[in-house]
């Protein structure tokens, strides 16, 4: 049986439920989620969302902070398109039920600060922004008569013919068969990949499932070399790489060694508010200068009430494992966050395939370049959420292709998952030990090598064996975890994100890295 919709929408973060909303005064839309509506990425965003709503700020203002944070890779285009349509996507939100967090003697909007901002700009909703969105939109999504919802499914493959994306092939974890879907429009909003790496600030579903469904479909990948670490998530063996918002040093914590010393200040002028990358990248270098195995972040010196109100879902949980931040400085560490490059996108989310589109971070539009600045990706959910809705609408030619149902017929059931829960986590050990915030040559190589065995395996497997959903999530992760160290071996130089002790300078011209499965034989 062959499920028909007019749009196909996989992933339900901030990026996908927008886009499920503006389209659906028009069309039939289908959403699948891997687990709940709301269970995203989006969900766990604390800090905000970054938009120019003070008088004091302006938009130039915000557009050359990015840029300067994309350290040259920036698409200027992509960039002020976002930048100049935030103030109409928050308009969007809050006429969507989004309440952010106001000031109580003037009532205006509260905005903070992150690193890379010259201004206060960051709207939020005290440090759950992501939950409030994502609660707010699936509560639309939830009444809408044209929105069907899938939880519970992942998609398994795209669905091609001549260079056009009909659908997709889903897996039905509670059933657990492969549904097959028809589609006149799809839409990649699975978020990222950072938990290709060991140690995350994302949920477990972040295995980087558009970016290999959109490589096996024949499309281009570009700046897969920039992970984006955040600088401080909660070092606690139970935390489980819980985030310690940006908002914090936006607030005046102030990141510290084990002796109590400040040392932000010896690698960059702006100290604790210095761009995510370089923040990274000395606490990592602090940490080898000392031997430790994680830096602190102290904001006990401000007012503790102050702290406790714009902060409480942050003191709340740190409570939890003995740590008061009125009080005591936290342990930090870097995990990873988010991937900056992904599916090469226009303004309009189109990928180089006719009808498959990809937004929010499953999306590489230029926008953040080599490093993404903070508070800009639920910005970027949003409007080029709205701007692909409008794109489809303009566009949409749904013709009616036949579609092959999925047949597994030649397979066998596997008996066991050993090779999933090992592969798993030697996949994860292995990009964290030799790809992660400082590479080498000799260390991206030894991870190419050892992951092709890997490849190898997992692809015999999932030629022989029925699917489990973990497997399809390895399968995704070994893949993107292939595709960041060719990329990462591609770029002579260190830029952003990607910094290589080989290759420790700047080119003279910056330059996207584009990648299919068409460029590189290896595969």
């Amino acid at each position: 049986m062959i499920l028909k919709t007019n749009i196909l929408v996989i992933g339900s973060g901030a990026a996908g439920l927008t886009a499920a909303l503006e389209l659906s005064d028009k069309f039939k839309v289908l959403i699948i989620s891997k687990e709940t509506l709301v269970d995203s990425s989006t969900w766990y965003a604390q800090g905000g969302i970054a938009a120019v709503l003070a008088k004091e700020d302006t938009t130039e203002s915000h557009i050359q902070d990015t840029l300067i944070a994309g350290d040259g890779l920036c698409d200027e285009e992509a960039v002020r398109f976002c930048i100049e349509n935030g103030k109409s996507a928050i308009d969007w939100l809050i006429d969507s039920g989004v309440t952010f967090t106001k000031n109580e003697s003037t009532n205006d909007f509260h905005l903070t600060q992150e690193g890379g901002h010259s201004h206060r700009r960051i709207i939020h909703a005290a440090d759950a922004t992501g939950k409030e969105v994502s609660d707010s939109l699936a509560a639309k999504v939830l009444k809408n008569k044209n929105i069907k919802i899938l939880e519970n499914h992942l998609a398994v493959d795209l669905i091609i013919s001549e260079k056009k994306c009909i659908g997709a092939y889903v897996f039905d974890k509670n059933k657990e068969k492969v549904l097959t879907i028809s589609a006149g429009a799809t839409i990649l909003a699975t978020g990222g990949a950072s938990k290709v790496y060991l140690y995350t600030s994302n949920p477990d579903g972040a295995s980087g499932d558009g970016f290999a469904l959109a490589w096996r479909a024949g499309c281009e990948l570009s700046n897969m070399e920039f992970n984006q670490f955040h600088p401080t998530c909660l070092y606690h063996p139970e935390a489980k790489s819980f985030l310690i918002s940006e908002a914090l040093r936006g607030e005046g914590a102030i990141l510290k060694n084990y002796r109590g010393e400040e040392f932000m200040q010896k690698y960059d002028s702006r100290k604790d508010l210095a761009p995510r990358d370089i923040v990274s990248r000395s606490i990592d270098a602090e940490m080898k200068k000392t031997g430790n195995d994680n830096v602190f972040l102290d904001i006990s010196h401000k007012n503790e009430g102050d702290i406790k109100k714009a902060f409480p879902t942050i003191y709340k949980k740190c409570l939890e494992f003995g740590f008061d931040i009125t009080k005591d400085p936290l342990p930090v560490v870097p995990a990873a966050h988010y991937t900056c490059g992904g599916v090469k996108t226009s303004l309009q989310g189109r990928t180089n395939l006719k009808n498959l589109y990809a937004i929010g971070e499953t999306s590489c539009t230029g926008l953040h370049g080599a490093n993404r600045m903070a508070s800009n990706s639920l910005l970027e959910c949003v409007v080029f959420a709205k701007s692909s809705a409008e794109d489809i609408k303009l566009n949409f030619d749904y013709e009616s292709t036949r579609i092959d149902e999925w047949d597994n017929s030649k397979v066998i059931t596997a008996g066991e998952n050993i090779i999933i829960a090992h592969n798993w986590d030697a996949t994860r050990r292995l990009m964290w030990d030799y790809v992660g915030v400082v590479r080498s040559n000799d260390r991206l190589n030894m991870a190419k090598e050892n992951l092709k065995l890997i490849y190898e395996e997992v692809e015999s497997f999932y030629r022989n064996f029925e699917l489990t959903s973990d497997f399809i999530e390895l399968r995704n992760l070994v893949l993107v975890a292939k595709i960041i160290i060719e990329s990462a071996l591609a770029r002579k130089e260190s830029r952003g994100l990607h910094y290589n002790v080989d290759f420790p300078n700047l080119n003279k011209s910056a330059v996207p890295s584009i990648i299919s499965k068409n460029t590189i034989k290896s595969f």
